[in-house]
């Protein structure tokens, strides 16, 4: 069988081909790993990889009856390095877990596994999930594929590459400031940010956070879609997570169904964004108007964003992280540490108003979805940046003050409680990839889906993944 024709598939096509037995789970693996051992060398974006593990998932699953396998029938994922896999090193990109090994994974990883995915890598990620650029003291630095002198993104810049690159056909990530949307943009994929609770994980910190989610990537949104159904249910463990709905995401994502009206912004009113980010997505937006869509120029009154994001993530990381910052703090990068600290710095006063203005963003947020079916934005703020900066510090003129300012476009929809997604939408003159955030109400995850397919379709984009890494 021929490895580059399966690599070249969509996973629902795959999915489809194991269903019939016409391949087996382990006819995909035996075509990822010569693949990997090809392409990751110059991108490094699977540090971890677990292919007997695997096999032995593949072999067991391959006893059962076809109706028994699940959703995914045995198809292979990829797992973010801040979710434990049993029996595989889990490090979250930190030197202080470097050589954990744990004994039982995350429920994420256990939900699916039980839907029928089979674990054959982990993907790389910033220390902790901290900071839009993957790079960590443990394995280094994850490499654009479209230029492999830039920045992936992150946090899930390891999943991201790995899809563009055909060492994926499915990923999951995780995502609080972007960390799904940004490496998505930067790497020509789809990445989506559910609704809070709509996909089960492993809770640590503060039990009721809904800032910080697990979701799925994959290279198109019907893949998406698909990974999501697979993904999604409530769990005992997760006291927030939903249970999964009477229809799926893949209905909706083929349905073929279109809003009657969007909304278009340039910068939600909060930001400055690269002028050709800002003309290669409106110009996405604009093409849905030739297909009956109404799209006019709006944001919701997010003018408070800034202060509520800063503070409430500070709060996690306090929350979360205080032990580590104790303990070893010379293992922890600057970055978390300045995080941490401005957490425990709080007063009461500050976090229970930014609590409150938090609330209120999400009620404006809700109403302006009364009128829109959804909000169009950039994914980020700026095309792919050279790897060696360790973030964004400056943006059309504006110097930004903290690691996370250059985030706060995707911020937003975090705040809000809104699941959000980033489109491949077009390339900059030098070739490389901008995405469209495309944000829905909350709880609209499917009608997002819906409508993300249709404006796939409409713009019509050569993505030409998976591709090669080019080298300089």
């Amino acid at each position: 069988m021929a490895s580059d024709e399966l690599i070249r598939s969509s996973a629902a096509a795959l999915i489809n081909r194991l269903a019939l037995d016409d391949i087996t789970p382990l006819d995909l693996l035996d075509a990822l790993e010569p693949r990997i051992a090809l392409v990751d060398p110059a991108v490094n974006a699977l540090p971890t990889l677990c292919f007997e593990r695997a096999r032995d998932y593949a072999k067991a699953l391959m006893k059962k009856p076809m109706a028994e396998r699940g959703m995914l029938r045995g198809m292979p994922v990829a797992i973010k390095d801040l979710s434990n896999v049993a029996g595989v090193r889990s490090t979250q990109g930190s030197p202080i877990f470097a050589n954990l090994i744990p004994v039982a994974s995350d429920v994420i990883v256990e939900h699916i596994e039980a839907e029928g995915g089979i674990v054959y890598a982990k993907s790389n990620t910033p220390e902790f999930g901290a900071g839009a650029n993957t790079f960590n003291e443990v394995f280094g630095a994850t490499l654009n594929p479209y230029d492999t002198r830039l920045s992936a993104a992150g946090s899930s810049g390891g999943a991201a590459v790995a899809l563009a690159t055909g060492m994926a056909w499915l990923a999951q990530g995780s995502d609080m400031g972007g960390s799904l949307r940004n490496p998505a943009s930067f790497n020509n994929i789809v990445g989506l940010r559910p609704t809070p609770g709509r996909v089960a994980f492993t809770r640590g910190g503060r039990l009721d956070s809904s800032l910080g989610v697990e979701g799925p990537m994959a290279r198109n949104v019907e893949d998406l879609a698909l990974f999501l159904d697979a993904m999604s249910g409530d769990d005992p463990r997760d006291p927030i997570s939903k249970p999964r709905p009477a229809t799926s995401f893949l209905s909706a994502a083929r349905s073929g169904k279109k809003p009657l009206r969007v909304a278009y912004s340039t910068d939600l009113g909060i930001t400055p964004v690269d002028p050709e980010v800002v003309a290669i997505t409106r110009r996405a937006a604009e093409q849905w108007s030739s297909e009956g869509v109404i799209v006019e120029e709006a944001h919701p009154d997010v003018h408070d964003a800034y202060e509520i994001f800063q503070t409430i993530r500070a709060e996690g990381f306090a929350i979360g992280m205080a032990g580590l910052l104790r303990d070893h703090r010379a293992e922890l990068k600057p970055e978390v540490i300045w995080n941490v600290e401005k957490g425990l710095s709080l007063r009461m006063e500050e976090v229970a108003k930014a609590e409150s203005a938090r609330t209120a963003l999400m009620h404006r947020v809700a109403q302006f979805f009364e009128r829109y079916d959804c909000l169009l934005c950039p994914a980020t703020i700026v095309p792919p940046f050279p790897v060696g900066e360790r973030y964004v510090t400056s943006c059309n003129g504006v110097t930004f003050k903290t690691y996370v300012d250059w985030l706060l476009i995707v911020g937003v929809a975090t705040l809000a409680g809104c699941p959000a997604l980033s489109l491949p939408c077009g390339f900059t003159k030098s070739g490389l990839p901008v995405g469209l955030q495309m944000i829905g109400p909350s709880n609209g995850d499917a009608g997002l889906l819906a409508s993300a397919s249709h404006l796939e379709s409409v713009l019509g984009l050569d993505t030409v993944t998976p591709i090669m890494p080019r080298i300089y």
